[in-house]
């Protein structure tokens, strides 16, 4: 059996006990910069990413770097913590590049705002070369017979919630946090457009994007297939009492609750997706619904412009990075026994 991607995280490094006994320089420098970032409009998600990293380098310069200022950091001990996470934490070259933005960043506020304070820092973070990028997981690619079968078992099982949050997520390509705030209200029949193939959210819905409010965007939904999953679900929750408009509500306290669900909730059913699709040696995480959402509708001869409005994609360059399908089976639509085929484009209605 194939398993699911997995982050190795260091949270265990950041306990209270550690983090009392980091540099008290280094604790008020963190303060300052993170209060800039909320000055400048960073998102809440990027500011609690900073926050984390900014942890666990206090607490490896505690206890592997003598507890030094940020500031008094020279180029051979950044080195040296490049490579104790390669080696020591086994981090992937991706995300040590990751972690060392969040001290770019950091080194980029005391140059531009603290120049008086310290204006002899030289940057040092943008001059360490990073380790060689490499492919460390296993990229899943589903195809909808995978999708089908799991969908399936979920329905055979009576798990109605579930099968619908998987639909919603193969259907929309939407991001995992913005699959949890879905309201039901949203799936009534005045919000179909294109003669029934689509459902369009009847409020902009924020998505990942710039700043703490993010973009706000209209979402589309494949309303045919998607519908199979949603009337079972919604059938359940007039069974079950469900009262609150939010398509996936908390159960808590031994009854649901007008709250939607949240990240750690998407992170359980993830798991429980990757290991039933073990079971036909695939791997699920909710990213690659975006990947097969992408792929489908090429798939289907929409134009790639078509795609990329439907994801809400400034660029047509996403949709060619979110394209798993291969070059062969590109090639099978267009070319067979008597040469180059006729292929007619598809519209909406025909998915």
């Amino acid at each position: 059996m194939k398993n699911g991607r997995t982050t190795v995280y260091n949270n265990e490094l950041t306990d209270k006990k550690r983090l009392d006994k980091v540099n008290e320089d280094n604790k008020q420098l963190e303060e300052d910069f993170l209060e800039y970032l909320s000055s400048t409009d960073k998102s809440k998600g990027t500011i609690k990413q900073y926050k984390a990293n900014l942890h666990i380098f206090w607490v490896w310069c505690l206890e592997k770097n003598k507890n030094k200022f940020f500031v008094d950091i020279t180029k051979r001990e950044a080195i040296k913590f490049q490579n104790y996470a390669l080696n020591e934490w086994k981090w992937s070259p991706k995300r040590i590049r990751t972690f060392k933005a969040t001290l770019r960043s950091l080194e980029n506020y005391i140059i531009k705002i603290l120049d008086d304070e310290f204006p002899d820092y030289k940057r040092i973070w943008s001059e360490i070369e990073s380790p060689a990028d490499e492919a460390v997981r296993t990229k899943s690619v589903l195809q909808m017979e995978d999708v089908q079968w799991l969908l399936t078992a979920l329905v055979e099982k009576k798990d109605y919630m579930r099968a619908c949050m998987l639909a919603l997520a193969i259907f929309s390509g939407k991001r995992k946090a913005e699959l949890t705030r879905f309201k039901a209200s949203y799936f009534d029949k005045s919000n179909l457009i294109c003669d029934g193939a689509l459902y369009k959210t009847p409020e902009k819905m924020q998505t990942k994007g710039r700043g703490q409010r993010g973009k706000l965007l209209d979402v589309y939904i494949l309303a045919k297939p998607f519908q199979p999953y949603l009337d079972l679900w919604l059938n359940q929750r007039k069974e079950i009492g469900i009262t609150s408009d939010w398509l996936f509500p908390q159960y808590k306290d031994g009854e649901w609750a007008d709250e939607h669900i949240g990240i750690s909730t998407m992170d359980s059913w993830a798991r429980t997706f990757n290991t039933m699709l073990g079971k036909i040696g695939k791997v699920w995480y909710f990213h690659c619904a975006r990947h097969f959402f992408t792929s489908y509708l090429l798939e289907q001869n929409l134009p790639e412009n078509v795609v990329q409005s439907l994801q809400g994609w400034a660029s047509s360059d996403m949709v060619r990075i979110y394209d798993d399908r291969s070059n062969e089976s590109q090639f099978e639509k267009y070319f067979g026994a008597d040469g180059i085929n006729q292929v007619e484009q598809k519209g909406l209605n025909d998915l």
